[in-house]
């Protein structure tokens, strides 16, 4: 198993350390450039969601993803402290309505379930743990 682990502040600008790393990983083990670009993206949303919704106070906090190589699946484990949410359990948006009638959220969740093969989630002591998995097409 390969392995990398991104140790990142809850601030929008620390996305491009993510796209760094996935674009670095692509080149490192021989990824197809459309699974990579999926995974950035459904790697973009659940960070921009811990960001903008997981914590209470202004301070700094420290948010981990670790992406590893198993076989043919790239698993990702994103590790956060803020407040206890699990996506999982979160009712999928009706994209049938118009973008005026939709209630705003949710569409970010939606779109890292359909590009992941499996999302799971898990609350460990104060920590929250995301772990999403796409298996590699080539």
């Amino acid at each position: 198993m390969q392995k990398i682990r991104l140790r990142l502040v809850n601030k929008i600008g620390e996305l491009e350390k993510i796209h760094d790393a996935l674009e670095s990983l692509s080149d490192e083990w021989g990824l197809p450039p459309q699974l990579c670009m999926s995974i950035n993206l459904g790697l973009e949303e659940a960070f921009t969601n811990i960001v903008n919704y997981a914590y209470r106070d202004d301070a700094q906090h420290i948010i981990e993803i670790d992406i590893a190589l198993e076989g043919t699946r790239i698993v990702i484990e994103i590790t956060d402290d803020g407040q206890p949410y699990d996506p999982t359990k979160a009712d999928d948006p009706d994209i049938d309505l118009p973008a005026a009638d939709r209630p705003v959220g949710g569409l970010g969740i939606f779109l890292i379930r359909k590009i992941m093969d499996a999302v799971q989630y898990k609350r460990t002591g104060n920590k929250n743990q995301l772990i999403l998995t796409k298996t590699i097409n080539q």
